[in-house]
């Protein structure tokens, strides 16, 4: 079983993967008479394959118990998936480069602050939804339209903070 322990999330460690999004660290400008920061294009959105549109869904997740073991990754080969917590919700992030396998020595585990989120890219390995310390709820953008776009890929692994 591989065994893995959480790192804080920052932008440079997680480039490899995608995006975080965290508005402490973006550049903004005003909007709607000065009274609106807009955050603007903190995320890259990828839509790919026939009818491929953008979805705006809700997820809310039940909490993990940490060490969390999991027995697989999950990608999504036709579209990018973001996950945004919407009150302060920290979450455990487990990925891997995209590829038709998975080498262990690649697979990297972080831990988010409450106000980060994330944006995986295209392919990009994942784990399931894991949520810290209690329910949680989390915008999500991802893709919808026709093709498969989930597939899974069975690794053994613990993640510890």
């Amino acid at each position: 079983m591989l065994e893995l322990t959480a790192e804080p999330l920052t932008p440079e460690a997680f480039a490899p993967f995608g995006d975080v999004i965290d508005t402490r660290t973006a550049d903004y400008f005003p909007i709607n008479a000065g009274r609106t920061r807009r955050y603007h294009d903190l995320a890259s959105v990828d839509l790919l394959g026939d009818e491929a549109r953008p979805l705006i869904s809700i997820f809310v997740s039940q909490p993990v118990a940490v060490p969390l073991t999991l027995d697989f990754l999950e990608r999504h080969p036709l579209g990018s998936q973001a996950f945004m917590p919407l009150h302060g919700e920290k979450f455990l992030i487990v990925v891997a480069p995209p590829g038709e396998s998975i080498d262990p020595v690649t697979v990297r585990a972080f831990v988010t602050d409450g106000r980060q989120g994330v944006n995986y890219r295209a392919g990009t390995w994942h784990a399931i939804q894991s949520v810290l310390d209690h329910e949680g709820e989390f915008l999500v953008v991802d893709r919808g339209g026709s093709g498969d776009n989930c597939d899974e890929y069975p690794l053994a692994l613990r993640v510890g903070l």
